[in-house]
């Protein structure tokens, strides 16, 4: 299974940024797919997740309200539209697929991380 985040970069607070995951190597739409992410000398959190079909959600608090998540399983991807972006939302984000969850404990594979800078 290879996982390919990308849409990172580097973006004013309160403007908005799209991640995309392309996911390869298994029955994409039998999985959860999750974001995740990791700030500097801080544990990889939780930041979203989509069931296999996409008809259930989960969001973190910190971002609820802001961030959506959606997949395309036609096309194997998956996509976080993060708008009202904070300088508190700097971190490295991982995509992963696995059971739909909170814990990243149910992610079996893992993207290799996109980074994203909220300046203030």
């Amino acid at each position: 299974v290879q996982l390919q985040a990308s849409g990172g970069g580097l973006v004013q607070a309160g403007g908005s940024l799209r991640l995309s995951c392309a996911a390869s190597g298994r029955t994409f739409s039998s999985y959860g797919m999750g974001w995740f992410r990791q700030a500097p000398g801080k544990e990889r959190e939780f930041v979203a997740a989509i069931n296999w079909i996409g008809s259930s959600t989960l969001f973190a608090d910190s971002v609820k309200g802001r961030f959506t998540i959606s997949r395309d399983n036609a096309e194997n991807m998956v996509y976080l539209q993060m708008n009202s972006l904070k300088p508190e939302d700097t971190a490295v984000y991982y995509c992963a697929q696995g059971e739909y969850s909170r814990s990243r404990y149910q992610y079996d594979y893992w993207g290799q991380g996109t980074l994203v800078t909220v300046s203030s």
